[in-house]
């Protein structure tokens, strides 16, 4: 007669199940510049130019970017999702995009890293500025 799984066994199986789903939402070093990572649709109004600090930036978690204006006048845009484990940035100051997970640090100017563990530059999205109204492009 053949004995099915013990209890253990599908404990087990069921708890490394869970571990491996809980853990895809931060892979590794992946790129995260995929168009699919973008919630908002085009033409989508964002933000007010005067809602952006010069030098600074303000994270927008449902449109998953954050936007930047390093100089008077020039925005940028960059995904906010980390390229070291995909955690979403924390914070903007001091001149860089902050992720709390592992301390990455990444330019408001044009996303490139500032501070390890991240390798790999924040995907910039595409934005357009038409007087005060910031709108993904």
């Amino acid at each position: 007669m053949t004995q099915g799984p013990t209890r253990r066994t599908v404990l087990l199986a069921t708890g490394a199940a869970a571990l491996t789903a809980g853990c895809s939402e931060y892979g590794d070093d992946s790129d995260s510049g995929s168009s699919s990572s973008v919630a908002a649709s085009a033409g989508q109004e964002v933000a007010k130019t005067g809602d952006i600090p010069v030098g600074g930036g303000k994270i927008f978690a449902d449109e998953k970017i954050v936007v930047t204006q390093p100089k008077e006048g020039e925005f940028k845009a960059f995904s906010n999702i980390c390229t070291h484990q995909r955690c979403p940035v924390a914070s903007v100051s001091d001149g860089t995009i902050n992720c709390s997970c592992h301390g990455s640090k990444f330019s408001i100017a044009d996303g490139s890293v500032d501070n390890p563990p991240a390798t790999k530059p924040l995907p910039e999205r595409q934005i357009k500025v038409s007087g005060d109204s910031i709108t993904l492009a």
